[in-house]
C-alpha cells in the first residue's frame, strides 16, 4: 500500500512526498508535524483521505513519522 504526504506550510506551499495513485493522502499542518502521527490523527490534526488501512499501517511501522519529520525539516 503507497501514502502520499503533504506537510502544510502556508496556503499553496506544502512538502509532498508519494505517488499521485496512492492508497491514502496524508496531510499535516506544519504547526502539528512535531505531534506523534498518531496522536495527531485521533485529535483530528492529521487529516487522510483513501484507506485508512494504509494510514494505520504507515503509522505503526514508523514510515508516517519519519516521513513526516523530514518534509516538516525542509530549508
Amino acid at each position: 500500500m503507497s501514502v502520499q504526504y503533504h506537510v502544510v506550510f502556508k496556503k499553496n506551499d506544502e512538502a509532498v512526498e508519494g505517488p499521485d495513485d496512492a492508497d491514502v493522502i496524508v496531510k499535516v499542518d506544519v504547526k502539528y508535524a512535531s505531534m506523534d502521527p498518531t496522536a495527531a490523527f485521533m485529535a483530528g490534526k492529521l487529516k487522510n483521505e483513501g484507506s485508512t488501512r494504509a494510514l494505520f499501517e504507515a503509522l505503526w511501522s514508523g514510515e508516517a513519522v519519519a516521513t513526516i519529520s523530514r518534509l516538516a525539516s525542509r530549508s
